[in-house]
C-alpha cells in the first residue's frame, strides 16, 4: 500500500477513536504518551508520517482495538485473520435476519455487494425450488424461505448495490433439470426460469446479474461486503477475511469475473425467460 495511503488510512482511525473518546485532545495525547502537539501533527492532512512503533502499540493497546485495523490494514477492530464459524441458518432462533449473513449485509447498506452464489442465487429462488433444495440438502424449509425473503426485501431498499456473477452454464444445467435438480420437475423449473426473469426485471438496477463461461473462468462461491469483508462459502460454514488487502484482491477478482460475462445484466431477464420456452 502506498505511503501517502497508509498514512491517510491511519488519520481516518484515530479520528474514530477521537470521537469516542470522552476527554478532549490534549487528554487524549496524555493517554498514549505524547502530547498536544505531536497528535496535532498526526492529524495533520499535510504529513504522511507515521507515529513510532512504539506509539501505534500504545494507541492499540490503550484503545483496545488491533494495529491493523488502526494502520487501516483490515476492517475488523479485534483480532485479524480470524476464520469465523457462521451460524447454521437451520439452526437460528430467530430466522435468517439475525444471523451473520444479515449481520454482514446491514453493515454494507450504503456500499456495493458483490456477490458470486454457488447455485441459483437465493432471492432468485421459488417457494417449489426452496422446498425441494430444503429436502435434498436437509437444511430447515422455513430458513431458506426467510433467508429468500430477507434478500428480496433487501435489495428492494433504495440505497441498495448488488452485484451478482455466475457461470452461464449453472442456469442451462438447471433448465435440463440436470445434476442437483435431476428430481425436479420440468414443469417447475419453467416456473423457476419465469419467475427469475421476472425478478431480474423487478430489481434491476439495483440488482445486476452477469453470467460468464464456466468452462473458461472458475470462481468459488464468495461475498464481498462494501469494502469490509469477504464470507467464502464452505458449506455449512464461512471463511470470514478481513484483511483490506485481501477484501481488494477478491473484488479484482470479481472484476475480472465481470469483465468475462457473456450475458450483462440489461440481457439476463430476456436470457432466462428463453431457457423457460426451450424443449429440451
Amino acid at each position: 500500500m502506498d505511503k501517502r495511503d497508509l498514512s491517510s488510512l491511519f488519520r481516518e482511525r484515530l479520528r474514530i477513536l477521537l470521537s469516542r473518546y470522552a476527554g478532549n485532545q490534549s487528554a487524549f495525547a496524555a493517554s498514549i504518551g505524547i502530547d498536544r502537539s505531536a497528535l496535532s501533527q498526526m492529524l495533520s492532512e499535510t504529513s504522511t508520517r507515521l507515529p513510532r512503533a512504539e506509539t501505534l502499540l500504545t494507541i492499540a493497546a490503550e484503545h483496545k482495538i488491533s494495529l491493523d485495523w488502526l494502520m487501516g490494514l483490515s476492517q475488523d477492530e479485534g483480532l485479524t485473520g480470524e476464520i469465523r464459524e457462521s451460524l447454521e441458518i437451520e439452526e437460528a432462533p430467530d430466522g435468517f435476519d439475525r444471523t451473520l449473513l444479515a449481520k454482514w449485509h446491514a453493515e454494507a447498506v450504503g456500499t456495493k455487494i458483490r456477490y458470486v452464489p454457488a447455485g441459483l442465487p437465493d432471492l432468485l429462488r421459488t417457494d417449489a425450488l426452496i422446498d425441494y433444495e430444503s429436502e435434498i440438502s436437509n437444511r430447515s424449509r422455513e430458513a431458506q424461505a426467510g433467508e429468500t425473503q430477507y434478500r428480496i426485501d433487501y435489495n428492494r431498499r433504495p440505497e441498495t448495490d448488488m452485484e451478482v456473477c455466475m457461470p452461464r452454464h449453472t442456469l442451462e444445467v438447471f433448465a435440463r433439470g440436470l445434476g442437483v435438480w435431476s428430481g425436479f420437475p420440468e414443469q417447475a423449473r419453467r416456473e423457476q426460469l419465469k419467475h427469475m426473469s421476472r425478478l431480474l426485471d423487478d430489481l434491476y438496477p439495483a440488482f445486476r446479474l452477469f453470467l460468464y463461461d464456466g468452462r473458461l473462468r472458475y470462481s468459488v462461491p464468495y461475498t464481498i461486503f462494501g469494502p469490509y469483508r469477504a464470507a467464502v462459502y464452505a458449506g455449512d460454514m464461512y471463511l470470514v477475511l478481513n484483511a483490506t488487502s485481501t477484501v481488494q484482491r477478491l473484488t479484482r477478482h470479481f472484476d475480472t469475473l465481470i469483465r468475462s460475462a457473456e450475458i450483462n445484466p440489461h440481457e439476463a431477464s430476456s436470457f432466462t425467460a428463453g431457457l423457460a420456452g426451450m424443449h429440451f
